[in-house]
């Protein structure tokens, strides 16, 4: 337990003695400027547009619906 608390210790005593990090630029200055003629305007595309419902047929054999579904038929 003792060297659990040592190690722990000295870890954050090392961390505080790092040198400083270089400060991040600024990114307001770097904003990019948006050009409307480069792209055009997407509209709204249904996510269900070619959904059809299917009801379930019920259970069946599965060795009968692997044989309907192989590719020898």
């Amino acid at each position: 337990m003792r060297i659990h608390l040592l190690s722990g210790a000295s870890a954050l005593a090392l961390g505080a003695c790092a040198y400083e990090p270089a400060p991040l630029p600024v990114v307001a200055a770097q904003k990019a400027t948006t050009d409307t003629t480069v792209s055009a305007a997407i509209g709204y595309q249904d996510p269900l547009a070619g959904y059809t419902y299917r009801e379930p047929t019920g259970p069946r054999d599965w060795r009968t619906v692997n044989e309907e579904q192989s590719e020898g038929n």
